[in-house]
């Protein structure tokens, strides 16, 4: 699901149940928001709000630890690419096909994570996107080096490839989300008891619908950010293209 729809479906939730505590404070009798019953209460979802913004912030930690290792990859991948076009113009005019193929591979995985993709996730062919540079690493390998020179950007290249091939699989390992269903909605669940006893708890007036409302918006932005944050090639947050934009624009020169 998007994360528009879950940042949506978090605020009705949330902002829903505090308007419901509401309602159900003028329907409970007075004996059951006695000053012990409101401790006990104060208590109770003060463990739960505690849980809940414990897991919330480690969410939105790990995403954002996830998204910028991602966002380093990427920009390590880029600078390998360049140095490993350089690598083949050095040892020479017979890496001319290499070196093509290794534009057109990377320009084409380009458009497809960054520009081509609908609403939701790249579609990348991790199979594909692989075997692509296994072939040019294989072409490497049946280079036949005449001096000492050629021989050493050889082994360069082939250290190259390796460490892109490595890269790839970080980054389609990327794709798949990391915040299970079931815990994001147990997560939904803890934010709309504690946001209806917070609305059973308070008085009814202006101010604190307002106040409440705020509330509800902040923590559904939040778990908004992590979901946008788990899906770094699509949506409003995504990894920037650039570094890779700037390797294709200077390789095969």
């Amino acid at each position: 699901m998007h994360p528009t729809v879950i940042g949506v479906v978090v605020l009705l939730c949330t902002f829903g149940g505090a308007l419901l505590g509401m309602r159900l404070r003028l329907a409970l009798p007075d004996h059951h928001l006695s000053t012990e019953a409101r401790d006990t209460i104060k208590l109770g979802i003060g463990l739960v709000a505690t849980v809940t913004a414990l897991v919330l912030g480690l969410m939105t930690a790990s995403a954002k630890s996830t998204f910028d290792a991602l966002d380093s990859t990427i920009k390590h991948s880029a600078a390998g690419l360049l140095s490993l076009d350089r690598t083949l113009a050095r040892y020479g005019p017979e890496t001319a096909n290499i070196r093509e193929g290794l534009k057109n591979s990377v320009a084409q995985r380009v458009q497809v994570i960054w520009h081509k993709q609908r609403p939701g996730k790249a579609h990348l062919d991790p199979a594909a996107s692989a075997h692509e540079i296994e072939v040019l690493a294989t072409e490497i390998h049946k280079l036949t080096p005449k001096t000492d020179e050629q021989r050493a950007l050889r082994i360069r290249a082939l250290g190259f490839s390796e460490s892109l091939l490595d890269a790839r699989w970080i980054v389609v390992a990327a794709l798949a989300t990391s915040v299970q269903t079931a815990f994001l909605t147990m997560l939904v669940f803890w934010l709309t008891i504690t946001f209806t006893t917070f609305g059973v708890l308070a008085p009814r007036n202006r101010t604190v619908v307002v106040v409440l409302f705020a509330c509800a918006l902040s923590v559904a932005g939040a778990i908004f950010l992590v979901l946008e944050m788990d899906s770094p090639f699509a949506g409003l947050i995504t990894v920037s293209p650039e570094p890779m934009n700037y390797a294709l624009e200077h390789m095969n020169k």
